[in-house]
């Protein structure tokens, strides 16, 4: 029995995101919610839970045990690939902080500083010579 082409693009992409089966605990547990006794009677909800990440899935969208796996294993591959575009993200944001920290600051931004300082200057001139002609 040949594999369908679904649970191939599955396997590359989990290979991709370096996660291995082992890692992987599965539980199955009773649904809840809408669908009376049939969903409540059956284990088809599919708990996935990748031991190295944390990241933990609970699928219920289908009414099938190996259908929920499946999905299940997909929305675990969003959630890696979410948190690890954030991570580069976030390092992007670091390094683009840091390198706009050192850069120079522009001839305006300069002169507009030394104007304050200028100005902050003659203010606490103007009241040391007030204070000792009284």
């Amino acid at each position: 029995m040949a594999a369908a082409p679904d649970d191939d693009a599955l396997q590359a992409r989990m290979t991709k995101l370096g996660v291995r089966e082992e890692d992987l605990e599965e539980s199955f547990v009773r649904g809840t919610g809408a669908g009376g006794q049939k969903i409540n009677k059956t284990s088809s909800t599919v708990v996935l839970r990748h031991v190295v990440s944390g990241v933990e899935v609970r699928c219920q969208q289908q009414r099938s045990q190996s259908m929920n796996r499946l999905i299940a294993r997909r929305e675990l591959c969003d959630k890696l690939e979410q948190q690890r575009e954030e991570a580069r993200l976030a390092k992007r944001a670091v390094v683009e902080k840091k390198r706009r920290a050192n850069r120079p600051r522009p001839r305006g931004v300069k002169e507009r500083i030394l104007k304050g300082k200028h100005i902050r200057s003659e203010v606490k001139r103007g009241r040391s010579s007030r204070g000792r002609d009284e």
